[in-house]
């Protein structure tokens, strides 16, 4: 199935991230680097894209944006880690 949904857990050198289909089924979980994060949605058609608003989320946020994904950028209280 596509990826529908994808949450960043946002760092200085490596971030990691899950991707999830429609049902919400975790079908991909990865460690990425700046580079290779930028490669990665380079290459996915539009997804939803949750990271916690930080420091650097509103970066990230306008550089996906400007890829045509959606981005969430929830309040640190409503994130939980897994």
């Amino acid at each position: 199935m596509p990826i529908a949904i994808v949450a960043i857990d946002l760092a200085k050198d490596i971030f990691e991230l899950a991707a999830a289909d429609e049902t919400g089924k975790v079908i991909e979980r990865r460690r990425l680097n700046r580079r290779t994060l930028e490669n990665y949605f380079g290459g996915l058609q539009s997804v939803q894209i949750v990271m916690e608003a930080c420091g650097t989320a509103h970066h990230w946020a306008r550089r996906f944006a400007d890829m045509n994904h959606r981005v969430s950028l929830p309040p640190p209280h409503y994130v939980r880690g897994a």
